[in-house]
């Protein structure tokens, strides 16, 4: 799926395809810069359990259509008191962080607001060049959630998430990668060939390392045993080894996602 191709539908929702072990989640509102309204919020955390129950879903890619990631949150349902409870944007990003395989957000244009949130929940970001990035309440007067900020902080640290939900500013993507906000920074054109490439890497990989890896690099310190135990069980060292010592392609098991209680947040 090129994201850049899904115009043609104007009704605000989310289109997800699975291709050869890689699901790409596409944010779809043109009409408002992929604005995320109440109901795609709602859809998100739905739509990730069941690619996460999906044995096929190596790696997870959240793009948005066409030129830009995501403008945020719909504005206009801030006027409706029912439309746009705070606690549908921290479901949805609560649940891709804690998606239990690899997850790296493609982003073109604008990353702003609720868009960011999305983008920082991922593992990992590339961006094209002339991509923008800001977390904008207090352009609206809303208290950023504590459990967001902090993800922010883990991030980028104090100094830029500060400069960040202070300001509102929006920063371009040379400033996003020297802070840390992105991984990898594509020229124009390039964004789709190198999230595709590196998409099929990370699938090719054990996901019994990434899962373990995931949760370790995410604050959880008290499952060394319980990994341990997995690798001894699990069939993907010996196949890691016998493969580099036969000069071919591992292959390796298919899990179903993370064993135990996710980490908390924060």
């Amino acid at each position: 799926m090129d994201p850049r191709e899904q115009t043609a539908r104007t009704d605000p929702r989310l289109e997800h395809t699975v291709v050869d072990g890689i699901a790409t989640v596409v944010i779809s509102n043109p009409a408002k810069r992929n604005a995320m309204t109440s109901d795609m919020w709602r859809a998100l955390p739905v739509l990730l359990e069941e690619l996460a129950a999906d044995p096929a879903v190596r790696v997870l890619v959240l793009t948005g259509a066409g030129d830009t990631f995501c403008a945020g949150a719909d504005i206009a349902s801030l006027l409706d008191p029912d439309g746009w409870p705070q606690d549908l944007t921290v479901q949805a990003e609560e649940a891709l962080a804690a998606f239990p395989r690899p997850t790296l957000a493609a982003v073109r244009g604008f990353c702003v607001g609720g868009g960011s949130q999305l983008a920082a929940a991922c593992d990992l970001r590339f961006a094209e060049e002339g991509a923008s990035f800001g977390v904008t309440p207090a352009k609206l007067g809303i208290v950023y959630p504590s459990s967001s900020t902090r993800r922010l902080v883990a991030l980028v640290g104090p100094a830029t998430t500060k400069f960040l939900l202070f300001s509102g500013e929006l920063i371009g993507t040379e400033r996003a990668l020297r802070t840390g906000l992105v991984d990898e920074v594509l020229p124009e054109g390039g964004l789709e060939d190198r999230v595709r490439t590196f998409a099929r890497v990370l699938a090719s990989r054990s996901q019994l390392t990434q899962a373990a890896a995931k949760e370790f690099a995410d604050g959880r310190r008290d499952r060394d045993a319980y990994w341990s135990r997995q690798a001894r069980g699990s069939g993907d060292t010996a196949e890691g080894v016998a493969a580099f010592l036969e000069h071919r392609t591992p292959r390796f098991a298919r899990t179903t996602g993370r064993s135990g209680p996710a980490p908390t947040s924060g």
